[in-house]
This record gives C-alpha cells, sequence and structure tokens, in this order.
C-alpha cells in the first residue's frame, strides 16, 4: 500500500506511537519527500506547516525516532508510524506531547 498525497493538501497526517509503551507520542505531518525519507532512512521526519521545511525529528536535540512499523488507515490518508524514541517527543522535554489532561463531565 501507498500513502494517498491527493488529499489534506498534499500532507499525510502521522500519528506516532512509542513501540514499547504504545503511548501516543506525537501528531504531525509528512509530505511525499518526508515520507521517502523516512522510509530510506528509517528515522521519522516530516514537513513542518510553520516552518515550510522538512524537519529531521531529532536533529538538533538527538531525540530521535527510529521507524520499527509503519501502517497506512484504511483510507490510505493517515500514518502510525510504531517507533523507538531516543528521548522525548516534545519540543517542551516532555516525553509525549499529549500531557495537557482536559477537565469534562462525564455523563452516566
Amino acid at each position: 500500500m501507498k500513502p494517498d498525497f491527493s488529499k489534506m493538501g498534499g500532507l499525510l497526517t502521522t500519528v506516532v506511537v512509542d513501540a514499547k509503551t504504545k503511548d501516543v507520542l506525537m501528531v504531525a505531518r509528512m509530505n511525499q519527500e518526508s515520507y521517502r525519507l523516512t522510509c530510506q532512512t528509517g528515522q521519522t521526519w516530516f514537513w513542518s506547516r510553520s516552518r515550510q521545511e522538512l524537519w529531521h525529528k531529532g536533529a538538533t536535540s538527538g531525540n530521535t525516532q527510529t521507524v520499527k512499523k509503519m501502517i497506512l488507515d484504511c483510507d490510505n490518508d493517515t500514518l502510525l508510524a510504531i517507533v523507538d524514541p531516543a528521548g522525548p517527543a516534545c519540543h517542551t522535554g516532555h516525553y509525549s506531547c499529549f500531557f495537557n489532561q482536559v477537565a469534562f463531565q462525564q455523563k452516566g
């Protein structure tokens, strides 16, 4: 299977998960070039929408992500990247980008 880059402005939503803990580490976007580089190097590459440039995760921090497996969803427009992280995924230094718990009212 190959990703469908014709949707979402040529970007593939990518959910990054820790291979050992199964925790969601981050969500980012890949374009065709970052997807190719990820497949070629075995480390995650993304497209930075804010900087409008390719981004090799961990290139400056050392917190790289080695890809163990990649799985496309049923529409081929969302990618699950299962990785071994070499450090925190979040630019804030947190292990995961998902650390802001939301309060809500449970029903039933």
